[in-house]
């Protein structure tokens, strides 16, 4: 619908002005999440346009004097919450890139930019479509390509911050169990299933979205129906027992994908007990140091084990404030902000 409004109808309004034009950003319908219940706000014919900084003003007010009302039965002018906005966005590309990540990638991506900017914001840059390309090799698919995933190091230090994450509280559902406290043993497995879920994403080179779409993601992932499986027999188990296997299988399954995909040394993709408690786990810091050990990059070799901001931080007012991310990424890895 998107790009048939812009072919219809904003293309011709620009006519002999060097734009780009794109759905892409936030809203449910750049990563296809959207659903019936997603039209009751900002749902519609919608384009982002990208001109150059001194005719923003312009191409705007002739964009918005142009619309029709409506374009396939729908409105082209959204109200939402006391405010009213067209369905076309015009900004310069650079100053948007800024906006939505704190860099724009078109300069290049430093270290902290990589580890700085949310998943969601990734996705949401490089996911959508591109409807034309017309600001030359700086344009739009160069942005988006500088992102389209990260670096192989980069990589590998995220996958064992992610494994990390794992081996700081694999043991704790069966802990909590051992004592009677069944709920405290579900909030953990429920939060490791999150990192497993994350971590499944990653090594198949998808930045994971944030938490409404996280198992929408997961699902269209390919092979993962047994891993879903087995994460939601573990976040439905009544008993520890039945939660450390869910959990257990899980964690196997995502071992020998690590194998597959030759990161790093190859490791025994078997659950162990936690020392000499009978507790069962994959012991993640094994595949955190197998691809810490792989990494060639000195600078990231030495970064601590702490992660990109989404590892660092749920906060949301955090991680839709890039200025904010950049501060606390920097502080948190000793990076130059």
């Amino acid at each position: 619908m998107s790009r048939a409004f812009y072919g219809e109808v904003v293309a011709p309004l620009v006519s002999g002005v060097a734009h780009g034009a794109a759905l892409i950003g936030p809203g449910s319908e750049v990563l296809e999440f959207d659903t019936a219940r997603s039209a009751d706000h900002d749902w519609g014919p919608r384009v982002l346009l990208f001109v150059a900084a001194g005719r923003v003003a312009e191409v705007e007010a002739k964009v918005v004097a142009g619309l029709p009302d409506r374009f396939g039965g729908l409105p082209t002018v959204f109200g939402y919450h006391g405010r009213v906005r067209p369905g076309v966005a015009v900004a310069e590309l650079g100053e948007w890139l800024v906006e939505r990540l704190g860099f724009d990638p078109r300069a290049g991506v430093s270290l902290l930019d990589w580890l700085a900017a949310p998943w969601q914001s990734l996705a949401e840059v490089t996911g959508g479509e591109v409807f034309h390309d017309g600001l030359g090799e700086a344009g739009l698919e160069a942005a988006r390509a500088a992102l389209r995933w990260y670096p192989q190091d980069v990589w590998r230090y995220v996958l064992a911050c992610q494994w990390r994450r794992i081996a700081q509280e694999e043991p704790f559902p069966g802990r909590c169990g051992e004592v009677g406290d069944e709920l405290g043993s579900a909030v953990v497995g429920a939060r490791l299933a999150r990192e497993v879920m994350r971590l499944a994403l990653l090594l198949r080179r998808r930045y994971p979205p944030y938490a409404k779409w996280l198992g929408s993601a997961l699902a269209r992932m390919p092979g993962s129906a047994e891993l879903a499986e087995s994460l939601g027999s573990a976040v439905a188990a009544r008993s520890w027992r039945e939660r450390e296997e869910g959990l257990a299988a899980a964690y196997g399954r995502l071992a020998a994908l690590q194998n597959r995909m030759g990161l790093a040394e190859r490791l025994d993709e078997g659950v162990r007990g936690f020392h000499d408690r009978p507790f069962r786990v994959i012991g993640g810091d094994r595949f955190a140091q197998a691809l810490m050990s792989s990494v060639g990059d000195p600078a990231i070799r030495g970064l601590p084990p702490v992660g990109c901001v989404d590892q660092l931080s749920d906060s949301t007012d955090l991680l839709v404030a890039p200025g904010r991310a950049r501060a606390v990424t920097a502080a948190a890895l000793g990076l130059t902000a």
